[in-house]
C-alpha cells in the first residue's frame, strides 16, 4: 500500500479523529473509507442535505432550467453598462 501525505483543515481532522475513536478504527481507515464511497452516494447525501432549500428561492421562474435564457436576458445579463 503506498502512502500519502495531505494537508487538512482542522475541522475536518477533529471530525476524523472523533469519528475514528466513536468506531474504534484508525484514522486511515476512516478516511479510506470516505475516500471509498461513490459518487452517486456523495451526491446523494449532498442533495439530502439541502433538500429543505430546494425552491425555497424566490423571483424565479418555475423552471429555471429551461427558461434561463430568457430569465437572464429579462433581467439585463449581458448587456454593457453605462460608463
Amino acid at each position: 500500500m503506498k502512502t500519502l501525505t495531505v494537508r487538512l483543515p482542522e475541522a475536518l481532522v477533529a471530525e476524523i479523529e472523533a469519528e475514528s475513536r466513536e468506531r474504534n478504527l484508525s484514522k486511515s481507515d476512516v478516511v479510506r473509507e470516505r475516500l471509498s464511497v461513490s459518487p452517486r452516494r456523495r451526491r446523494a447525501a449532498s442533495l439530502d442535505a439541502i433538500a429543505d432549500l430546494v425552491g425555497s428561492v424566490g423571483g424565479f421562474p418555475a423552471d429555471l432550467s429551461g427558461l434561463k435564457k430568457a430569465h437572464l436576458t429579462a433581467t439585463g445579463y449581458g448587456r454593457k453598462r453605462p460608463r
